[in-house]
């Protein structure tokens, strides 16, 4: 077997731990007092994500009393109105979601228009008076990703980009960061060109799950795995996404992103970078988010000539899916009936460091699989020598640590035990932690910790301008290649998990997917 890593890297890492002990990542902080002013509030996003996360804010006293919000949609609403769906969007709510509701107005506009700005510019100087906002303002572009430039520009043209004496802008913006890579730049183009890097937040709501978050606990505060998380140890990575559902209502939308880009390029991405990087210098936004985009940079960008190989795209038939028969894809509502987008992607991806040199990436995510489910599975390498006759270790595989994301958050980790009894038998056994079970208090959602984040100043969990970009130039050979018809779309039953392809891509190399 391989040396194990270094002493003095043990040391960076039992600092690093330390550090996270003392300083920790959770920090109980309060939004200091200010405006949140939501582009696209008549939204489903904000009607579902977003009031009942600042509801749960509020009822946990983490909003100061001095905050209000300006919803902004072109849909035709009074303040009252706006009001209302406040209330119903959080039936059951505290008492102190009445007095945000009581502060809250509505403004009915385009979105490009100035007379939209001028109101909000007005709003905003009248809320400052009158509760005390500060000049703090968040803008949340919870819009179609089309009017993303649009609006920050807009911002930029009445001056509201730019922080008051004593106050602060910024602006959080949700996914797709751009079509491809291109699309991507040209909006960082445009977004910096009226907003500075450090006041831009761009959200993936991946981030702010706890168990996410908890990948770095698992690595950095931990003896036990640290040393063993690197090419000597670990044979491949697994990191699944599965939905048991199809598109649902979004047909239309899904049509022109496909689980590449709605997945692969944010998600994934952000999920492996966590999973690969580097212990960080200092537990800050900074150390956090510059070793992710170290560890991106890393993973080899394929060639166009060896997408067919370490790539597969599939499509989702008709089947069963939880005892219901489900409609294929091309009979969803709003997908062309000749459609090529792709539901499903099997990826083999490469790194080229030190640490995880020779050890393969597999990547899976699809729609209509047999359960909902996101994990990151480390295989180790098998022992050396295994002592036992065949016979007796046939229940036997190698070991492995399963991160689960959703929906059952935990780890778990798999090794080999004796069977009770006279005979010498050995099988696997799974040693599971469960948040459910191990903590009294429920994690808060991820858009309330983004939310919170995002207002006090905090981008750690927020992705940077060079870390959208990387992510992109890793899918972006597969995008062209797939747009020019280089690969075949294949086909998968709804409720199976994946095309035939996709397992192919693991048996080439000796191994198969793990069945969450």
């Amino acid at each position: 077997m391989s040396a194990p890593v270094p002493s003095d890297h043990d040391d960076a890492v039992a600092g690093l731990a330390t550090n996270l002990l003392a300083e920790g990542l959770e920090t109980v902080r309060r939004a200091p007092p200010g405006v949140l002013v939501v582009f696209g509030a008549s939204g489903d996003l904000t009607h579902r994500k977003l009031l009942p996360a600042l509801e749960s804010l509020s009822r946990r006293r983490l909003l100061p009393a001095a905050f209000a919000m300006i919803g902004v949609a072109r849909t035709e609403m009074s303040d009252d109105g706006f009001r209302d769906v406040m209330a119903s969007a959080v039936p059951d709510a505290g008492p102190g979601w009445a007095e945000i509701i009581k502060n809250s107005v509505y403004i009915t506009g385009e979105y490009a228009h100035p007379d939209t700005f001028d109101a909000l510019q007005r709003r905003l100087r009248e809320l400052d008076e009158s509760v005390g906002t500060g000049g703090n303002r968040t803008y949340y572009l919870a819009t179609v990703p089309d009017v993303f430039g649009e609006v920050a520009q807009a911002l930029g043209k009445v001056g509201l980009n730019q922080p008051t004496e004593g106050g602060t802008a910024r602006l959080v913006i949700e996914k797709p960061f751009g079509r491809d890579r291109e699309t991507a730049r040209q909006l960082d183009s445009t977004l910096h060109s009226v907003f500075d890097e450090d006041q831009i937040y761009r959200i993936d709501h991946y981030l702010g799950k706890e168990t996410v978050q908890n990948v770095l606990a698992l690595r950095f505060a931990n003896a036990i795995f640290e040393p063993l998380w690197n090419r000597n140890y670990i044979d491949h990575v697994q990191v699944t996404v599965a939905e048991t559902v199809g598109v649902e209502k979004r047909g239309s939308f899904y049509e022109k992103a496909g689980a590449l880009r709605d997945i692969v390029q944010n998600h994934v991405m952000q999920v492996l970078s966590l999973t690969l990087m580097e212990p960080p210098g200092s537990v800050d936004a900074e150390g956090i988010r510059g070793e992710k985009v170290k560890a991106l940079r890393s993973v080899v960008v394929p060639e166009h000539s060896a997408v067919p190989n370490i790539a597969v795209r599939a499509q989702y038939d008709s089947g069963w899916v939880e005892g219901n028969a489900v409609p294929g894809y091309r009979q969803e509502e709003g997908v062309s009936r000749d459609s090529e987008t792709e539901t499903y992607v099997a990826l083999k991806l490469a790194v080229d460091n030190w640490r995880w040199a020779g050890v393969p990436i597999y990547v899976r995510t699809g729609k209509r699989l047999p359960k909902r489910v996101t994990e990151v599975s480390l295989q180790f390498k098998e022992v050396p020598h295994l002592a036992f006759p065949k016979e007796a270790a046939r229940g036997l595989h190698p070991n492995a640590l399963v991160v689960r994301v959703q929906p059952d958050e935990g780890v778990t980790l798999r090794f080999g035990a004796k069977v009770p009894g006279q005979a010498f038998v050995v099988r696997d056994v799974l040693m599971d932690f469960s948040y459910g079970a191990a903590f009294l208090e429920a994690p808060p959602d991820a858009y309330e910790r983004l939310l919170l984040d995002a207002m006090a100043g905090d981008p750690t969990l927020f992705i940077r301008s060079d870390e959208v970009d990387t992510a992109w130039g890793i899918v972006q050979p597969l995008l062209e290649v797939w747009a020019d018809g280089g690969a075949p779309l294949a086909g998968y039953g709804a409720g199976s998990w994946g095309p035939r392809p996709a397992d192919a891509l693991l048996e080439r190399d000796g191994r198969k997917w793990r069945t969450p």
